[in-house]
């Protein structure tokens, strides 16, 4: 079955889930699709610090107070995507163009709107606003918390694949063991891992095999920055290389992005 919507699900909180949904996308565009990435992640509202421009109408309205209002009235093109509305725009330094397009329609709202977005009625109604969003988009990503909130249910449920982001650790392995249960409480199915590794000097406790054995897909160190984010605009590197393959595989495609080989000095170089 080709993929249309993939729900990202954090198997613990500050795994990179918002920044690997950014980078697919980004890397999607690269290809020549048009993606969006989806907020369920309400509490952090972290997409909007992707987004492009001032924002206006969120999704969380969308689901609550606008829910007649179309879709495209919470679009935001991504940092960096191919998409130059003027109207959306914010003068972002750096910005390059992508054969394809890459939008974000973000969260980024009061707590008592947050509050009402969380409910179980909004949560069906976030699962249609899922639907319009494959019906306009060839892929869809659904960044989502731990699958513990109403919200994060509907992603799990509306999406056609759910992967799970983790950081490479032994932390994250044992997080993805219970995140499983929890999609299986639900109905869903985890259909595919993406480890995550931690930079120097981050703390967290050295990854090796063992704790990345059961990912689908390992992403290499980045910078965490916000502000360097997407990379996979234009990077070459074996980040770039990752998402790529990570893309092509949760989505059933080919983007036809060819990479250079990296000679000896690329590889001693850190990843981009």
């Amino acid at each position: 079955m080709h993929t249309t919507t993939l729900a990202l699900v954090g198997a613990a909180g500050g795994a990179g889930t918002t920044r690997t949904a950014v980078e697919l996308a980004a890397m999607g565009a690269r290809g020549g699709q048009n993606v969006a990435v989806v907020d369920a992640a309400f509490t952090t509202q972290g997409l909007s610090e992707y987004a492009t421009g001032r924002i206006g109408t969120d999704l969380t309205a969308l689901i609550t107070d606008e829910t007649e209002v179309s879709l495209s009235a919470a679009t935001y093109p991504l940092d960096g995507g191919g998409d130059e509305r003027p109207e959306h725009r914010g003068g972002s330094p750096g910005r390059v163009d992508s054969p394809g397009r890459a939008d974000a329609i973000p969260a980024r709202a009061p707590f008592e709107r947050v509050a009402r977005a969380k409910t179980a009625e909004a949560a069906r109604k976030l699962e249609r606003r899922i639907g319009e969003a494959a019906t306009a988009y060839d892929a869809v990503i659904v960044d989502a918390a731990p699958a513990g909130s109403n919200e994060a249910v509907a992603a799990v449920t509306a999406a056609d694949r759910v992967e799970t982001v983790r950081p490479a650790t032994a932390h994250g392995r044992d997080a993805l063991q219970r995140l499983r249960g929890r999609i299986a409480d639900v109905g869903g199915t985890v259909d595919g891992s993406i480890a995550v590794r931690a930079g120097i000097g981050s703390g967290t406790e050295t990854d090796g095999d063992a704790e990345i054995e059961d990912a689908d897909t390992v992403l290499p160190a980045i910078d965490p920055a916000i502000a360097a984010a997407p990379t996979a605009t234009t990077a070459t590197g074996e980040y770039a290389r990752a998402i790529a393959d990570a893309y092509e595989r949760a989505f059933d495609t080919s983007l036809g992005i060819e990479f250079e080989d990296p000679g000896l000095i690329d590889r001693l170089k850190p990843s981009n």
